[in-house]
């Protein structure tokens, strides 16, 4: 049965309506039952997001952030010209983010649809998991109080500092991801002691392959791969470092 999706969140606009997945979380971990269904077509009135709460808006703007990263880094400028108006449900720029970060899902989804070309190094539609390895594991330690927003803006500061830590992304770009969530009031770390019950969260992922962890990392802005041979002692050291940032 044809279907439109009306999303009134910011999270909805750029991410679950955009997608073609539908799915529950389990207690074992995130979105691990579900099947992919795309709508009919998808229609995003910025009118709605009016009367959302700014703990929401700032949970969908995680997920426009990590389109700069992973593909448009246009909106990282617009996001560091002026953070306030980009939490301004009223403001032209919000608009002009939401375009973008739809543009850059919609297309990594229609050549993906439904995941199959992530393997191997290989990243596929798999780009769009970037931050949300550590960030899946902290809503499940959360028991998902936590918004998927905060969640993953964590996961995207822990990702980007553990692809410092392996040579592969400079400084600059990495500090670059705590300053621009930052600027939006999102989270940047998460409780060091937590680290074991993460670390356990993650074996759950449905990214993961056997024993072995899949991270989407950055070697620069828009430049994606695959890590799957992460040494435990750089997991551990990337993830105290946020606190220390």
């Amino acid at each position: 049965m044809r279907y439109i999706a009306v999303p009134t969140t910011v999270l909805a606009m750029v991410d679950a309506a955009v997608g073609g997945k539908t799915g529950i979380n389990l207690p074992a971990g995130k979105n691990l039952v579900g099947a992919f269904f795309e709508p009919f077509t998808v229609l995003c009135d910025l009118g709605y997001l009016s009367s959302l709460p700014l703990t929401e808006r700032r949970s969908g703007l995680a997920e426009i952030v990590k389109a700069g990263f992973i593909a448009d880094s246009v909106i990282l400028s617009l996001v560091e010209d002026d953070p306030h108006a980009v939490l301004d449900p009223g403001s032209d720029v919000l608009g002009v983010l939401v375009e973008r970060a739809i543009a850059v899902k919609a297309k990594v989804v229609s050549a993906d649809l439904r995941e199959r070309t992530s393997s191997g190094t290989d990243v596929g539609r798999e780009l769009l998991n970037y931050g949300h390895t550590l960030g899946h594991a902290i809503e499940r330690v959360e028991n998902y109080t936590w918004r998927h927003g905060e969640a993953i803006s964590v996961g995207m500061c822990f990702v980007a500092e553990l692809s410092r830590r392996v040579g592969r992304l400079n400084a600059d770009v990495a500090a670059r991801h705590a300053a621009v969530l930052g600027s939006l009031g999102l989270p940047t770390s998460y409780r060091p002691d937590a680290w074991p019950a993460l670390r356990e969260a993650m074996n759950l992922d449905k990214k993961t392959r056997g024993a072995s962890l899949r991270f989407v990392i950055l070697d620069d802005l828009a430049q994606a791969a695959i890590l799957t041979d992460a040494d435990e002692e750089d997991l551990v050291a990337a993830y105290l470092a946020l606190g220390q940032a």
